[in-house]
């Protein structure tokens, strides 16, 4: 039973927004992700569309590393009947890697990493080599492309311009702002619309969220109420455990969809093993990716391990995926060990699997604990090992950066201050001058 209130249920709320929008709206597009819901969001304006014998536009951006079954479902809304023109975007754009120091963010279609991609490109789409946008950037964020194509929308079709977007505002509290905000422009004071800035001037395109009341539940009931095709991507994830609250798509790496790794292994295990090679850090992202290494609050050091054996499995572990950075980080632990060796005698036999907690936090003794948390939070310069970022460790990190293709570049900056300081006075400025 869809969500009521001023005795109009969210169901019959977005028809009529739909509807509003076909009849003051010369162009419509709609930015489909493959969820969903905007897959809802896109079927439902279909039946409106029909209804009132128009057509509208989709925009959908292939991040590549995608389910296989999420792009079975994009072909599948392709099919609709009053659909014109359907932008299946497939450029290189850089996206967020939440599970690597060494690789902040990767681009996805990057012709120079074809043997690694995911899948083929598809015959179908908007790629480097038939780019109509000559205002495109390799390596440009999908929040400016978004943007700029809205821009680019409107100039070529002329008139007054609206961009569906499927999000809901009980996902997020930003989402939540996006439709609370008083500070926007709003398309005749609907609250569910917002004008669109872009470099600094406001364009005639109006974005519009005709689901945002709506919450999981009412996704489902109209996938059954109406017999809409549907994401199979969704009936797998509820079969391996999570909730219908708990599921999410989008591209693997990013900050929420890590938590994920550990599932898209588990449903589409035929792509995993191309997922895993195609960025840099998955498979420790998938084993780690509900623990410290990754940024959250608990260990996953299993019962049955010790502090020492778990430091071990650890290293090991890195060293699947990035041999340089498992030595980089023994050389560091073999030092530190050293250093209690020399200043307090002890033998690395002698050293404790755990210390008094506040001791350790303080850095002030040494256990094999202290030693496993520092290289679960992948802590470069190992300052949790008393260490300081010193010159032969950026030399060592420029090492590693450049021997990987330069993984981190002017379009990969992380949010690690020490990193950041690294990459504007040393990578960016051989790029610079690579470029002169």
């Amino acid at each position: 039973m869809p969500k009521i209130y001023l005795e109009k249920n969210v169901l019959d709320a977005t028809f009529e927004r739909l509807e509003y929008i076909f009849d003051h709206f010369e162009n419509i597009y709609f930015s489909v992700s493959g969820g969903k819901d905007s897959s809802v969001m896109v079927q439902l304006a279909n039946m409106v569309a029909k209804k009132k014998n128009r057509k509208f536009d989709v925009l959908y951006i292939d991040f590549e590393a995608q389910y296989r079954l999420t792009i079975e479902h994009v072909y599948e809304l392709k099919k609709l009947s009053q659909i014109r023109n359907f932008y299946h975007v497939a450029l290189p754009m850089a996206l967020r890697n939440a599970v690597s120091i060494l690789q902040p963010k990767w681009i996805c279609w990057e012709e120079e990493s074809k043997d690694l991609w995911v899948r083929d490109l598809p015959k179908d789409s908007i790629n480097i080599k038939n780019c109509p946008f000559r205002w495109f950037r390799k390596g440009e964020e999908f929040e400016e492309f978004i943007i700029q194509f809205a821009d680019w929308y409107q100039r070529r079709y002329g008139g007054n311009v609206a961009c569906g977007i499927g999000i809901r505002s009980d996902e997020s509290l930003n989402r939540f702002r996006t439709i609370a905000f008083d500070g926007k422009i709003m398309y005749d004071n609907k609250r569910w619309t917002t004008k669109i800035r872009f470099n600094d001037k406001y364009i005639d395109v109006y974005n519009f969220y005709p689901i945002y009341d709506w919450k999981t539940e009412d996704i489902w009931g109209a996938v059954s109420k109406f017999d809409l095709m549907y994401n199979q991507v969704y009936e797998l994830m509820y079969k391996n455990g999570l909730s219908i609250h708990e599921q999410r798509l989008c591209q693997p790496y990013g900050d929420d969809q890590k938590n994920g790794l550990d599932q898209f292994k588990a449903l589409e295990y035929d792509t995993w093993e191309k997922v895993v090679n195609r960025v840099n850090g998955v498979n420790f992202g998938n084993i780690y990716c509900r623990t410290t290494a990754l940024g959250n609050l608990r260990s996953c050091k299993p019962d049955f391990m010790t502090w020492m054996e778990y430091t071990v499995f650890l290293l090991e572990s890195i060293g699947i995926y990035n041999s340089d950075l498992m030595l980089h980080y023994y050389r560091k632990i073999k030092k530190f060990i050293y250093w209690y060796k020399k200043r307090d005698n002890i033998d690395i036999r002698d050293i404790p699997d755990t210390a008094d907690a506040k001791l350790e936090t303080r850095k002030k003794v040494i256990s094999w604990r202290r030693i496993a948390r520092a290289i679960e939070k992948n802590d470069f310069y190992m300052k949790r090992l008393c260490f300081t970022q010193t010159k032969t460790d950026d030399e060592e990190l420029k090492r590693l950066i450049h021997k990987w293709d330069n993984l981190l570049n002017k379009n990969t900056i992380s949010d690690d201050k020490d990193l950041m300081n690294f990459i504007e006075r040393e990578v960016i400025d051989d790029d610079f001058e690579d470029d002169q």
